[in-house]
């Protein structure tokens, strides 16, 4: 049944059962470039897991199915992005809305393909998978983390994240240096496998949250504690309201989230990705279901910042 689209009355009902909540664990399985994308400030986007519904897979060959990256078989380690929740409507089920991405050629496809039934294309298993809200970057929540799993299914903490400084700092001790050998680098060099500390520039999307009348930018760390971005704790005061801050805009027609400006130029991603819209935008799949393509700022209209609130 979960080959099927989630039209189907039934599917449908049971994939719904599956919900996230303030605080609920999420992962994201990763490939060893985008590791090393995350490493220098990529924010989660694209298809995701509850944990709760891969605490049985815990090796490379388990988590194969679940690798958005064209990068092939995983080999001895995969890698895996995990935070928690802020809110649910940060997250969407991959099926009627996202009718685009079960109909893409397979030549504009990355990954396994989408089915459209809310449930990952696994033949053994029963994954329910989801998406972030129109594909759109997530702020990183306190703690997430950068985690590896072994052939032999044990689970390596690699990198924490430390939101007051936009930084992850290396948790890993020599012994398993050997599990990043493998991750590339960068222009500026190979992996940094023995940096302590690797600061992220800051990214568009963002959390804001008022504090006495005034706007700042935020922290969370769910299922309840909402404060005010600091480096000194004595600054850290509780939010009344928070936010995730996201820049929207249209090009050609095609509603977009913008992902990053350099030089009069917008890095624009689909927010309903579709044949028609990726041929004609010129768009290209980043990983799977995510499409991404350069604009000209001046003709990207409706250019807008948008706080989307949470319910505390």
């Amino acid at each position: 049944m979960s080959k099927r689209p989630a039209a189907e009355s039934l599917i449908g009902e049971i994939r719904r059962t599956a919900t996230v909540r303030p605080g609920t664990r999420m992962v994201k399985v990763l490939s060893a470039r985008q590791l090393a994308g995350h490493l220098r400030g990529w924010l989660p986007c694209g298809f995701c897991y509850r944990e709760y519904d891969l605490a049985h897979l815990r090796t490379p060959a388990d988590l194969a199915v679940l690798l958005s990256d064209s990068g092939g078989a995983p080999g001895e380690v995969v890698f895996a992005l995990r935070w928690r929740a802020v809110g649910p409507g940060d997250y969407e089920i991959p099926s009627t809305e996202y009718r685009g991405l079960v109909t893409m050629p397979p030549h504009d496809r990355v990954g396994p393909p989408v089915i459209g039934s809310g449930f990952a294309p696994a033949s053994q298993r029963l994954i329910p998978e989801f998406v972030t809200a129109d594909l759109a970057d997530l702020p990183l929540t306190a703690n997430a983390s950068l985690i590896a799993y072994t052939s032999d299914g044990t689970e390596v903490t690699l990198y924490s994240y430390l939101p007051e400084q936009r930084a992850w700092t290396r948790m890993f001790g020599p012994q398993w240096r050997h599990l990043v050998a493998g991750v590339p680098g960068s222009s500026r060099g190979p992996f940094p496998a023995d940096q302590e500390y690797l600061p992220t520039e800051p990214a568009p999307s963002r959390f804001v949250g008022q504090h006495n009348g005034e706007v700042y930018e935020a922290i969370a760390d769910p299922p309840g504690e909402f404060r005010v971005l600091a480096k000194t704790r004595a600054a850290r005061y509780p939010v009344e309201r928070l936010a995730r801050r996201c820049a929207y805009g249209t090009w050609r027609g095609a509603t977009c989230t913008i992902v990053r400006a350099e030089n009069g130029w917008l890095r624009i991603r689909l927010c309903r990705p579709d044949g028609e819209s990726v041929a004609r935008l010129g768009a290209h799949c980043v990983e799977r279901g995510v499409y991404e393509t350069w604009a000209p700022a001046a003709e990207v209209t409706d250019a807008r910042t948008v706080d989307l609130p949470y319910d505390l």
